[in-house]
């Protein structure tokens, strides 16, 4: 391990410190919701009569929803000057949080999701461009650190926040309590986000908007739906992967064109960066266990083990909240020392919580699903500040914008393609087992089948994170 840097940090200047603290704020809140749903679906089928495969889509939709927007934000970041994108995304948000409170029927509650997931998918993206382009790239680790306890500690603990709501106050009021912080987010952003970067006025083309929606949605819809299909339900799956792959490829094509003259929607150019291209891949292949594991973990802890909403939430509380802690922790380690004395640990210890639940069975303690998730979370968690850091920090100023963009997607992607394969082998094993999809021994086969495949990923994660450095011009 090679010694600290000795250079005094840059101090940042106090509007941009509180410009961060507002942004982080509201993208954790916004963030969260993208897995509340997860306890909340069996029992809003029940009080709103809905059939699961039609309740799911709460949860499907939101994921559409990001996989489409998210591409566009590059775009918009460099056009929209920063509070007023702030505003609106924060405004989408806000009204589809209080219009789920009030949602008298399902239809109004699935078009809630839609309008919240609409602000949700410019947060993130506008946060990580703002850091990259104010803080300077001795303290991006530590600022890297605090935004994985957006992208990771929000969906972790939103299975918790909603199965203590479920228990407590009803459905309802998941979005209930939420609706006053995102207010207040709101208003602190009015008064406090300042502009940063530099505004573009090359014209949007409009060919390259349609493509987006249909490649990236056509995508992120396939994916989502496999689970579904393999239940013998649902539109044929061949279909959005068809239509979706031959508008992606149209739109990405397009794109190389137009960036030669700085009109993509999405610049690719960010994947010329050695290191941006690592960290996609470790990126991807991370959050896509660690979505499909918080959905299969309470799947199985209330199926098989018999656990109330509160008591499933309740298991992946202390690995979301020392993910947290982990985070400012292991950019401070990043700053000092680089990604690899923090990445080959990390990536260990989740391999080794993904290996725990391939051998869950009818009489797994509730320890070990808490102890094998605390693994999975501490590693991703000094998994992800490294290679967030270095991926965006190798990325030309320019281009920071379309590498949050980048990143956005393939983490929302990645999320629908983690969920999907997992769920869908889980499905598929334990229908082909005695008892089916309703007795406990099939679904611990279908479960342990599909934590096996998350087992051998993780291994490829381990390998892509050994060639994870720092930045060229961050060398010490």
């Amino acid at each position: 391990m090679s010694a600290p840097a000795t250079t005094a940090p840059t101090k940042l200047a106090r509007e941009h410190v509180i410009l961060i603290g507002v942004l982080l704020v509201a993208s954790f809140v916004v963030i969260l919701n993208e897995t509340v749903m997860s306890v909340a679906i069996p029992v809003l089928q029940e009080d709103l009569g809905v059939e699961p495969s039609v309740g799911q889509w709460l949860t499907t939709a939101f994921l559409l929803t990001m996989g489409v927007i998210i591409p566009l934000t590059g775009f918009l970041i460099e056009r929209i000057p920063t509070r007023q994108l702030f505003v609106l995304a924060m405004s989408l948000f806000t009204a589809g949080t209080i219009l789920a409170f009030l949602a008298p029927g399902f239809g109004v509650l699935l078009t809630a999701r839609v309008i919240q997931a609409s602000g949700t998918a410019i947060m993130m993206p506008l946060l990580m461009t703002t850091i990259l382009t104010i803080v300077p790239p001795e303290r991006r680790g530590v600022m890297m650190g605090n935004i994985t306890i957006v992208i990771s500690v929000a969906p972790a603990l939103g299975p918790t926040v909603s199965g203590l709501i479920l228990d407590h106050f009803g459905w309802r009021w998941i979005f209930g309590l939420v609706a006053p912080i995102a207010v207040l987010a709101l208003v602190l952003g009015v008064k406090y986000v300042v502009e940063v970067g530099e505004r573009s006025n090359n014209r949007v083309d409009l060919l390259s908007v349609p493509l987006a929606v249909v490649g990236f949605g056509g995508v992120v819809y396939g994916l989502s739906s496999i689970g579904k299909s393999a239940g013998g339900s649902g539109v044929p799956l061949w279909v959005p992967f068809v239509a979706g792959g031959l508008a992606l490829v149209t739109f990405l094509i397009r794109q190389i064109a137009l960036q030669r003259e700085d009109r993509a929607l999405l610049d690719l150019r960010v994947f010329g960066a050695r290191q941006f291209t690592l960290a996609m891949i470790a990126l991807a292949v991370g959050f896509g266990m660690l979505m499909g594991t918080l959905i299969l973990v309470p799947y199985f802890a209330q199926q098989v083990l018999g656990f109330g909403a509160a008591e499933t939430g309740l298991v992946t509380l202390p690995g979301g909240i020392l993910m947290g802690l982990a985070g400012p922790v292991v950019g401070r380690l990043y700053d000092a020392y680089g990604p690899r004395p923090i990445t080959l640990p990390g990536t260990l210890l989740v391999s080794a919580g993904i290996w725990m639940l391939a051998m869950v069975d009818t009489d797994t303690p509730a320890w070990w699903l808490v102890l094998s998730n605390i693994g999975i979370s501490v590693g991703l968690a000094a998994t992800f500040t490294p290679v967030m850091t270095s991926g965006l920090g190798s990325v030309p100023a320019r281009l920071y914008s379309h590498g949050s963009a980048t990143l956005g997607t393939f983490q929302q992607v990645a999320g629908a393609a983690g969920t999907a394969v997992l769920v869908s082998l889980m499905t598929v094993v334990a229908r082909r087992s005695s008892g089916g999809v309703s007795d406990p021994e099939g679904i611990v086969d279908g479960v342990r089948a599909a934590f096996m495949v998350a087992g051998i990923l993780s291994f490829v994660l381990i390998a892509v994170c050994l060639f994870v450095r720092r930045p060229a011009h961050e060398q010490v």
